[in-house]
């Protein structure tokens, strides 16, 4: 049986690392706990994180300043520092005594030269220094960090946040929602769209107040959590153009609320993937060792896809009940409109969503 207030040596990705595994459960969130906190089922996170920072190694020709900037066991950052090549530096920060201890103990454990523990308030360390990632991975709501990290993110860097308030974005606790992300949410089967879509809003319009603008290059749901990567940019243009990106969307253009007149929003409604990165990511996939490498590869697969398609989805079993009809294949949802002209795209929030232009009587045609 296993101690579990003792660290054990796992490996994740090409990393062996200490960590405190008091996680039973692979899947989820996970529940607070006065050790360092090492969650497996964000195994996915942190391996799309390391090829993200790769991409980003590979893009500038100078030393790169990356920060993990709330560490726990430090296995984020520990896997930057040992399976990213090229010329950069990490930071490590928890405010935990415990976590700090833990993570001075996995970087001597591996003699890194590149590599500096911190044991500070996030917000206070980000006010001190400037970086070109900067990862941000609560447990709970990012919105506590994201105006220090907008302020601390140097030109052209890329700022990741994981918010695993999925219920709250995804109108579960609307009330919640409107206090801590400035939006109104909706709980439907859009709910995962529009939860992220509200978080981009966020932070658009907090990079904004910086004369800032955000440039989403990787957005997606899985499992528990909703994690973004997104470029910032300075000057009043981008920020302009950012803003001009964030609006109140009115219920009824959705399929199952045509009757509706809510307003949901803000939301962002610009593209949430860019195509050319993620096509540049997957080719450094091909060379890394990642444990959910075959997960990762078919996830890139739809959100590439999805870079091309317009905002929100449709689903063939709302619109099969709808109609009352059974639900038709995909593939033959996906024939009928493609002959029929119109593009059609796949959308990682749903295994029976689609994305496209046509209009509605060509959808509901496609189903008859």
């Amino acid at each position: 049986m296993n101690d579990f207030s003792k660290p054990q040596i796992i490996e994740e990705g090409d990393t062996k690392i200490f960590v405190f595994n008091h996680k039973i459960s692979e899947k989820g969130p996970g529940t607070k706990h006065s050790l360092p906190f090492y969650n497996s089922s964000m195994e996915l996170n942190r391996d799309l994180s390391v090829l993200v920072v790769q991409w980003l190694v590979n893009t500038f020709e100078k030393t790169l300043n990356i920060l993990d900037g709330l560490g726990a066991s430090g296995i984020r950052g520990i896997r930057f520092a040992n399976e990213v090549e090229g010329d950069f530096f990490v930071t490590i920060n928890d405010w935990s005594e415990e976590a700090y201890k833990l993570i001075k103990k996995n970087i001597k454990a591996k003699e890194f030269e590149n590599v500096i523990a911190s044991n500070e308030n996030l917000n206070l360390l980000l006010s001190k220094e400037k970086y070109h990632y900067i990862d941000v991975d609560p447990f709970g709501s990012p919105v506590y960090f994201a105006d220090s990290a907008i302020r601390s993110i140097k030109n052209n860097g890329i700022i990741s946040f994981t918010a695993t308030d999925t219920a709250t974005l995804c109108g579960v606790y609307p009330k919640v929602c409107l206090r801590r992300y400035g939006s109104i949410p909706h709980y439907s089967y859009l709910m995962k769209e529009i939860g992220i879509r509200i978080l981009l809003a966020f932070i658009a319009r907090e990079a904004a107040k910086h004369d800032k603008g955000i440039f989403p290059i990787i957005s997606y749901a899985s499992d528990h959590y909703f994690r973004t990567y997104i470029e910032v940019k300075n000057g009043i243009k981008h920020a302009n153009n950012s803003i001009s990106k964030v609006s109140l969307v009115n219920s009824s253009k959705f399929y199952d609320l045509q009757d509706k007149d809510d307003s949901i929003g803000p939301l962002w409604v610009g593209k949430i993937q860019n195509k050319n990165i993620i096509l540049k990511i997957r080719s450094i996939l091909s060379n890394k060792k990642m444990g959910t490498k075959n997960i990762l590869w078919n996830l890139l697969d739809l959100l590439e896809e999805e870079s091309n398609a317009p905002a929100f989805f449709y689903t063939s079993d709302i619109i099969a009940s709808r109609l009352k009809l059974s639900p038709p294949k995909m593939k033959a949802i996906f024939s009928e409109l493609t002959k029929a002209g119109y593009d059609v795209y796949r959308t990682h929030f749903s295994p029976t969503g689609f994305k496209t232009e046509a209009p509605l009587k060509k959808i509901e045609t496609a189903f008859k």
